[in-house]
């Protein structure tokens, strides 16, 4: 039989023992734990985007006869109201507008230009309008309603016709590309948004009410040294610049007599009526508007083809009754017009490529609900 310094020195060793394999247990199920937690987010981001690609490798998209410009086009969104994706410098990113997720009104998105890895980098309170990255990648601009209510803005009445609200309470906003650490750019009475990062990033252009009309103005990107580089009675506005920075290209609107009055009055009430636009580019050293379009329709997503020759827009000109918006081209020399897209409903805010060789633009195509617009990508061809 064990004495007691024998029977303490065994109790005390199975206790050990006991301590050891209890250590080595939990050691395992943390391990196990850790283990499942990476497979879940692994797999659960996976299963995000896969779902993305497998939707797109179902989608039927067609191309109509006549877009002999447009191949291999792949639909990245599915369902609700998406618009005005634009790419980022590189190309491998696009930010978009968009009212997925059961938002009442447009929350700002990004997406790689895949269709996957699609996040949230507005804040989800108030409308957002015209976002874009800036050329290193590290900041996003948009406009935004939210220091003035949570809420979405009323809709523009429209009895008094085919109306865009000018939401008085729309500001320019910079955040970090996820969307945090947001600083506020405009602090004027009314509407400014329509913000875009020249391609050195070294200014921003935008539109804003700030002197009684809607013009166009230049800024640094932290808000400074605002100048405004248009003056004429009508609307301005949507505005981008060329590959080289040296031009801008964008919709205007010269209304006269009844319709300047008209104009005006609108404009008192936070509303424009955009059934006359047309495309002008402009140089930055001479500032003098050169008028591309003189249709007399509505005019409006303008954007340099990257060799400079010609300006891709969208156009509801061959529609008699003004509803079906296409693509088209214009030659900045000639000023001839070519159509682009073929679609019996609805293509519109076309960007290309750095490259030239990709072309994102937004369409009702492959809907499946009426009404719809998602975000397509597809390759150019010369």
């Amino acid at each position: 039989m064990f004495n007691g310094l024998q029977r303490f020195t065994v109790i005390l060793s199975m206790k050990f023992l006991s301590i050891y394999i209890l250590t080595e247990e939990i050691q395992l199920l943390m391990k196990n734990l850790i283990y499942l937690i990476i497979i879940v987010f692994i797999f659960g981001c996976t299963t995000a985007d896969e779902k993305i690609l497998r939707k797109q490798a179902e989608a039927n998209v067609t191309i109509f006869e006549g877009e002999t410009n447009l191949e291999n086009i792949k639909q990245l969104t599915f369902g609700g109201q998406n618009a005005e994706a634009y790419f980022s410098y590189d190309a491998s990113k696009l930010i978009f507008q968009s009212t997925r997720d059961g938002n009442e009104c447009d929350v700002i998105y990004t997406m790689n230009s895949d269709g996957t890895n699609v996040e949230q980098v507005s804040s989800g309170n108030g409308t957002t309008t015209c976002s874009y990255i800036s050329p290193d990648g590290k900041s996003i601009i948009y406009a935004s309603t939210h220091l003035s209510s949570d809420d979405c803005p009323p809709k523009p009445d429209m009895s008094r016709g085919y109306v865009w609200a000018l939401y008085e309470s729309y500001d320019i906003f910079k955040a970090d590309s996820d969307g945090n650490n947001i600083i506020r750019l405009t602090d004027s009475p009314g509407y400014d948004a329509e913000a875009v990062y020249s391609p050195k990033g070294d200014r921003i252009i935008f539109t804003s009410v700030r002197t009684g009309d809607l013009e166009l103005f230049i800024m640094k990107p932290d808000g400074s040294g605002v100048e405004q580089i248009t003056d004429n009675p009508g609307y301005d506005g949507g505005a981008f610049f060329s590959i080289d920075g040296e031009w801008i290209v964008w919709r205007a609107s010269r209304p006269e007599g009844e319709e300047l009055a008209d104009y005006q009055n609108l404009l008192k009430e936070g509303l424009i009526r955009p059934s006359k636009l047309e495309i002008y580019i402009m140089n930055l050293n001479d500032r003098t508007p050169i008028q591309l379009t003189n249709n007399g329709a509505a005019n409006f997503g303008p954007y340099f083809l990257p060799n400079m020759e010609k300006v891709i827009f969208a156009s509801n000109m061959d529609d008699p009754k003004k509803r079906n918006f296409e693509l088209y081209t214009v030659d900045i020399k000639t000023k001839e017009v070519s159509r682009i897209t073929y679609n019996p409903t609805f293509d519109g805010f076309p960007m290309f490529s750095h490259d030239g060789k990709k072309i994102v633009f937004a369409s009702n195509r492959n809907n499946s609900q009426t009404g719809e617009t998602n975000i397509f990508i597809a390759d150019w061809i010369e």
